[in-house]
């Protein structure tokens, strides 16, 4: 996680909790950009999405995370059952993730498949980075939306579910995502004012109904 931030100043948000969907199972929230998602361990890193949502919803329950940087939509349990079978899904990868992101320049191609392991960066703390040797599997499915002057929006879909996956993926296929303060530099750093990076749609079986349900958070930028 990222409680060792590359900005020692730590100014999260001060927006309300977005609630997009509840009942007695669970709980659908926005996570803004610039929120920590769980606590980090300095005590000034205490404000997060799980402590601000907690104290609307006691038994509100971690799943997934985001990063810090990274907004968009997240699915918390409100019950021990409805935890365990949401989790599963996202542990067996049958829960569906989808990004939008804008990246550095202009990709070739209308689509890809990157399949490249990852590994913590042990130089770098806390980045990751491609390790053939000693890396956990990951794999990114990734789709143009749109192309600008020196960028391309994309639509991303991860496989697996590493730290930085999505990030560490584009920036090793040359398009770094813009605004990444961890990974990009120069022109892809000022080229945005914040990750551009958002969980835009979350797809899984519902604990109860045993349907299919989809909810989306809108893309900010």
């Amino acid at each position: 996680m990222e409680d060792h931030l590359a900005d020692p100043i730590y100014t999260p948000p001060n927006d309300p909790v977005v609630i997009i969907y509840q009942d007695d199972d669970l709980l659908v929230v926005e996570k803004p950009s610039g929120l920590l998602h769980v606590p980090g361990k300095d005590p000034r890193l205490w404000d997060c999405l799980d402590v601000r949502v907690r104290k609307l919803f006691p038994k509100a329950s971690i799943i997934h995370r985001l990063d810090r940087d990274t907004s968009g939509v997240v699915v918390m349990g409100l019950n021990k059952k409805a935890h365990a079978f949401i989790a599963a899904q996202f542990e067996n990868r049958t829960a569906q993730k989808i990004y939008i992101a804008r990246v550095w320049g202009r990709m070739d191609g209308e689509g890809g498949h990157i399949n490249l392991p990852l590994g913590i960066d042990v130089d770098r703390k806390p980045r990751h980075r491609v390790d053939h040797d000693k890396g956990r599997s990951a794999q990114t499915d990734w789709e143009v939306i749109a192309r600008e002057e020196n960028a391309t929006r994309v639509r991303l879909f991860p496989r697996t579910g590493r730290t930085h996956q999505l990030r560490v993926h584009m920036l090793a296929i040359g398009h770094p995502i813009l605004g990444d303060a961890f990974y990009a530099d120069g022109d892809a750093l000022a080229a945005a004012d914040r990750l551009q990076l958002h969980a835009e749609q979350l797809r899984f079986v519902h604990p109860s109904t045993g349907e299919e349900c989809t909810f989306i958070a809108p893309c900010p930028f």
